[in-house]
C-alpha cells in the first residue's frame, strides 16, 4: 500500500523544466531580433550596437517569459493544491 503523498503547490519537475527551456528559446528569439533590428537600421561598422541590440533583446525577451513562466506555474500549483484538498475530503474556503 503506497503512502499518500503530502499536499503540495509545487509544481512537476517536468512543468518547471519546460519553462526553463521556454525560457531559455525567448531570450534566443528576443536576442535574434534585437539583433535584426538594430541590423537593418544601421550602416557601416556597427558590432557593438548590434551586440547592444542583442543583449537587450534578448534579457527584455527572456525576463518577460520568466514572468508569464512564474505565474503560470503558480497557478498550475494552486490548481494542483485544490483538487488535492478536494480528493482529501477538505472543502476549499
Amino acid at each position: 500500500v503506497s503512502e499518500p503523498r503530502p499536499l503540495s503547490a509545487i509544481p512537476p519537475v517536468a512543468a518547471r523544466a519546460i519553462a526553463f527551456v521556454v525560457i531559455l528559446l525567448g531570450g534566443l528569439a528576443g536576442g535574434l531580433i534585437g539583433y535584426a533590428l538594430v541590423d537593418l537600421q544601421c550602416d557601416g561598422d556597427c558590432t557593438v550596437a548590434k551586440g547592444l541590440g542583442l543583449l537587450a533583446g534578448a534579457v527584455l525577451c527572456a525576463a518577460g517569459l520568466a514572468i508569464v513562466a512564474v505565474l503560470a506555474l503558480r497557478a498550475m500549483g494552486e490548481w494542483r493544491e485544490i483538487t488535492d484538498r478536494e480528493r482529501a475530503g477538505h472543502a476549499p474556503r
